[in-house]
């Protein structure tokens, strides 16, 4: 059996008791719940409830984790599967919803446009190693209250990897669904096949909006992947310590796996995240540093131990442009999500604190993922003697071993990560990986052709969209 190089970071004895500790914390602080329906839901199940605030039993919260199920399966636009969410899989996907890009041509971060969206869903589908795509920035062209909804438009369009999304308003849900029906033809064959995962967020601390909540409870209902994504900040609206910001987050979780499961019992769920520590000397979330990577691969480590599929934002930077903070960060972060088994990793692409997209980072970061994965392919014995052509006095370039298995031993990457002699690179123009970034960005975009939907589906998702009166409807 091949080795999968892993990497925990909590005792067995710590996890348990941070699990133990927020189902105390469930039970006696309670959870703040602003939605009637899943009061209405908890108030069936005899849950203590006053004020909105919400008392769960830890009987109850482990009777709804029995009927969470432990893997998931997305499907892409032509219902193949390409997500297979259980144990140790791990899949990239950019990061989400980011309010700037970097500009290709100006390195300046300014808001996002309908083209740059569209120049981001093309690249994000033809990237290798990026497994899915998200609906990763939010165009300033369109009112604000359509714009989830347009960006899911976009994403189904112009790609065919599954699709990781969620929504701004109350209202936005049955359209978006809406749309994702339309792509599979019912709303059986989305279910049996799920072509997307909404992110659901709670509020920190131990609290559900009105909106977050309808969303989960929409999912359940429409048997849709949800993806918890609780966001404690260590030292600012959490506990400072990691250990007591990963109680928050456990907790906020399972309170949010409890309003699934009652919504619709069996309905999937991701147990993921976004926690950071506050930076006491710039007053900022940082999501490059490493205690907040520390507490991902933690929460991570506590959701495979409940036995749920994972997810969680690394691979991304702080820094707001590309250079070597940026490479460090992304780096450190990939390898880390790669060795701790995260079956959804978002965060290529991303600079900022989660709000800046580059399209120049997200085709650097795909080699990384590259490589990310060849290393948890591990080392492995390939022949019997393994040294046989040292045995044998073979040359080794010459030898039908290194003709068999060099493409299976080594990840050859493309031309932005620079092998070349110094001499060679300098014939080439001495150029960075950011300028040879630029140019593969360029030529990606030059030579793809997005494959078409169907003109009958892209007439319905059109429908869809038109349904919003958006000449009543503000500017954002």
């Amino acid at each position: 059996m091949k080795y999968r190089p892993r990497l925990k970071i909590l005792s067995d004895k710590l996890l348990i008791d941070i699990i133990d500790e927020a189902f105390y914390i469930l039970e006696r602080v309670g959870v703040k719940i602003e939605n009637k329906e899943a009061l209405n839901l908890l108030k069936e199940t005899g849950a203590k409830i006053k004020n909105q605030r919400v008392y769960i039993s830890e009987n109850l919260a482990r009777k709804c984790l029995k009927t969470t199920p432990s893997s998931i399966k997305i499907y892409d636009r032509n219902s193949k599967l390409k997500l297979n969410l259980k144990g140790n899989n791990f899949h990239f996907v950019p990061g989400s919803a980011a309010l700037f890009v970097l500009d290709s041509d100006t390195r300046e971060i300014r808001r996002p446009t309908t083209e740059d969206y569209i120049k981001y869903a093309k690249l994000t589908n033809y990237l290798t190693y990026i497994d899915a795509q998200s609906t990763a920035i939010i165009p300033r062209d369109v009112p604000y209250n359509i714009a989830d909804r347009y960006r899911l438009y976009l994403s189904l369009l112009y790609g065919t990897k599954p699709i990781i999304t969620g929504t701004f308003t109350k209202d936005s849900f049955s359209p978006m669904v809406d749309m994702l029906m339309a792509v599979r033809g019912s709303k059986e064959n989305l279910k049996s096949k799920p072509l997307a995962i909404f992110d659901v967020c709670p509020s920190p601390p131990l609290k559900w909006s009105d909106l977050t909540c309808q969303c989960l409870i929409d999912c359940a209902k429409a048997g849709i992947p949800a993806e918890l994504v609780s966001m404690p900040l260590a030292g600012a609206a959490a506990p400072v310590t990691l250990s007591g910001s990963l109680v928050q987050h456990t907790a906020e979780s399972l309170s949010g796996i409890v309003i699934g499961q009652l919504a619709n019992p069996g309905t999937p769920i991701i147990y993921g995240g976004s926690p950071a520590i506050f930076d006491m000397k710039s007053g900022t979330t940082p999501m490059g540093a490493i205690e907040t990577m520390m507490m991902d691969m933690a929460y991570v480590q506590i959701g495979k131990k409940l036995k749920l599929p994972t997810h969680t934002y690394m691979g991304l930077s702080d820094s707001k442009t590309l250079d070597s903070q940026s490479g460090i960060e992304s780096g450190i972060g990939i390898i880390l999500s790669a060795l701790a088994g995260v079956n959804v990793i978002s965060g290529p692409g991303m600079l900022g604190f989660e709000n800046c997209q580059s399209l120049e980072k997200l085709v650097i970061d795909n080699e990384i993922c590259g490589m990310a994965k060849r290393l948890i392919e591990g080392i492995v014995k390939r022949e019997s003697p393994m040294a046989k052509d040292i045995i044998s006095g073979i040359e080794f370039l010459k030898s039908p071993s290194t003709i068999k298995w060099f493409k299976k031993e080594q990840f050859l990457p493309s031309n932005i990560i620079d092998r070349k002699e110094i001499e060679e690179w300098g014939r080439g123009g001495n150029k960075s990986s950011t300028e040879r970034a630029k140019e593969e960005v360029k030529k990606i975009l030059s030579i793809y052709k997005p494959v078409p939907l169907n003109k009958d589906i892209q007439k319905e998702l059109q429908k869809i969209i038109k349904k919003s009166d958006v000449r009543k409807q503000k500017k954002a």
